[in-house]
């Protein structure tokens, strides 16, 4: 008998069945890695949903002294809704921002024209900016996508 010989007792052989067991869930692991991976907050990107056009810069927010009075499109401004000024956008557009600083987004529409202060891409309304977290800051650099 050799020295180095391992004891029968000591060999396990999987069965069939544990082997197709192991087998599926390592499948069901390696289908499941994509929605684990990720990042948090962020979700799947799809190639498919890549926006048309996407402008980053900074925004602010508008609504006290405006709340009640007509915008460019005609309606009443109400700051309790999720609509936002842009220069050049089509109202009614639906566009998402996404405040950089913290990851938060929001879909607005386009209702009225601005911002007119020098160095910005959109005024939101006070619903928009509180959603995204920059009530207190007034200002924040954010990414603007049309969907």
């Amino acid at each position: 008998m050799n020295s180095t010989a391992i004891p029968a007792a000591a060999v396990r052989r999987r069965s069939p069945s544990r082997l197709r067991r192991a087998f599926a869930l390592a499948a069901i692991a390696a289908l499941a890695s994509p929605l684990v991976a990720a990042p948090t907050g962020h979700g799947p990107v799809f190639p498919d949903t890549v926006p048309e056009w996407v402008q980053q810069g900074r925004v602010s927010w508008y609504g006290p002294g405006f709340h009640g009075r007509r915008t460019a499109n005609g309606e009443i401004f109400d700051t309790h809704d999720l609509t936002m000024a842009h220069r050049t956008l089509d109202f009614g557009s639906q566009v998402r921002v996404t405040n950089l600083e913290n990851g938060r987004s929001v879909v607005v529409r386009v209702n009225d024209r601005g911002p007119y202060v020098r160095g910005r891409v959109a005024d939101l309304s006070h619903a928009a900016a509180k959603e995204l977290g920059f009530v207190d800051d007034g200002v924040v650099k954010a990414r603007i996508e049309l969907l």
